[in-house]
């Protein structure tokens, strides 16, 4: 699910959200869609997604909704992947 769509979207909202100025405060499904030029409703399914992965967590509610990822599961997919998997 990471690797699809092929543009790598899923992977872009997590490396943005491990910069130093997004990583504490988190991201807003209104953040990503303005970063990636889609609608609000697209940036929510990527966002979903990625937590129902476990790899983020959300806190707050509806619009004020912030996502952050989940460090020690990513580095357990990460692991993952260096594995071949």
């Amino acid at each position: 699910m990471l690797r699809t769509p092929a543009d790598g979207t899923r992977l872009r909202i997590l490396a943005w959200l491990g910069e130093p100025d997004t990583a504490e405060r988190g991201l807003t499904a209104d953040d990503v869609a303005a970063r990636l030029g889609v609608p609000r409703h697209t940036a929510l399914t990527h966002l979903r997604l990625l937590t129902s992965l476990g790899l983020l967590h959300p806190t707050g509610q509806d619009d004020t909704t912030r996502y952050r990822r989940d460090e020690i599961r990513l580095a357990e997919v990460t692991q993952l992947f260096e594995k071949g998997w």
